[in-house]
């Protein structure tokens, strides 16, 4: 079993990362799921820290994008060079070839660079002029939005939202955080450690990855799932005011995901089974981005969290 490396891996990122339990958490998720995960939130709230100190946990390379209007595809994927000493050309592949990436900003970058992106994140390829690149086996990427400054960007299509695993909103850290961060950045101005750094492999990850698909999840709480989505496509069925909220439900792959993810919380909380509360938990980073509410809600001022809450409310789980 794996879980009690991971349940060290959580401790020592909260030692790190302090004020942001869930998006450690989540993060952790997203990589027993073999997820991807866009982040919301104000600047300065630990949102690169995290991925960065998660990379230097596993073993695989880490690279930031900052991604800006005018990035090109190539300046992601790499491109062909002319190597005047053969004659010939040769790939030089971009930042997209490491196991970690943090995409700053990403919708700041224009449709071509969004289309670039969700093959990688898809397909786990890019394509580089007539040829396909695979990517490595173990790839992950975190986005983040600056929810706050909308000059000079591009919200993402759908059909890209829909390939993020998870979505999370991150918030401002209570007093308490806020004093132990001040007191970590100066701690670490001085060279201490507090806590040795984990080391984990990519075996080690593909392993506790399996073991969280075989946690146990019986035929109610598969069935549960299945409600949820229906619910989002079906909500006339359930209540008048959800009808009004929702302009289209999720995909097949809200599903996927939902079991998945529950299947991965599950696992961290060092349970061999799923609960019910699990699935309610995973509900809201699922769905919240793939809900597209209706220009009633959105003039209502209706968040997404607010139709999830109404849905786990409507739908039994039993």
């Amino acid at each position: 079993m794996h879980s009690e490396l991971f349940q060290k891996l959580q401790h020592y990122l909260d030692s790190q990362i302090i004020g942001q339990t869930e998006l450690v958490k989540q993060l952790l998720v997203a990589l027993l799921a073999d997820g991807h995960i866009l982040v919301e939130g104000p600047p300065g709230l630990a949102k690169t820290r995290a991925v960065q100190k998660l990379s230097e946990c596993i073993e695989g390379d880490f690279h930031r994008i900052q991604f800006t209007p005018d990035l090109l595809p190539a300046d992601l994927t790499g491109t062909d060079i002319f190597r005047p000493e053969t004659g010939k050309f040769t790939f030089q592949a971009g930042p997209i070839f490491n196991s970690l990436i943090l995409a700053d900003e990403i919708n700041r970058a224009p449709a071509k660079v969004q289309a670039a992106m969700l093959e990688a994140m898809a397909e786990k390829q890019i394509t580089a002029g007539r040829k396909t690149y695979p990517l490595p086996e173990l790839f992950l990427v975190m986005a983040t939005q600056n929810p706050i400054e909308q000059e000079g960007t591009y919200p993402l299509p759908e059909a890209q939202l829909d390939r993020f695993l998870l979505h999370l909103d991150v918030n401002y850290p209570d007093e308490k955080s806020e004093l132990d961060i001040l007191r970590l950045n100066r701690g670490e101005a001085l060279g201490e450690t507090s806590l040795e750094a984990i080391s984990i492999s990519q075996k080690e990850i593909f392993s506790a990855r399996r073991e969280a698909l075989s946690v146990h999840m019986a035929e109610e709480i598969e069935q549960y799932i299945v409600r949820l989505v229906i619910a989002t496509r079906q909500p006339e069925k359930y209540s008048p005011q959800l009808s009004e909220w929702l302009e289209m439900g999720v995909s097949p792959r809200a599903t996927i995901a939902l079991d998945r993810c529950a299947r991965a919380l599950a696992w961290l909380n060092g349970r061999d089974y799923v609960t019910p509360e699990d699935v309610q938990k995973m509900a809201f980073p699922v769905l919240r981005h793939r809900l597209l509410l209706s220009y009633q809600a959105q003039a209502e001022g209706v968040h997404p969290n607010q139709v999830v809450q109404q849905l786990i409310s409507l739908v039994g789980s039993a």
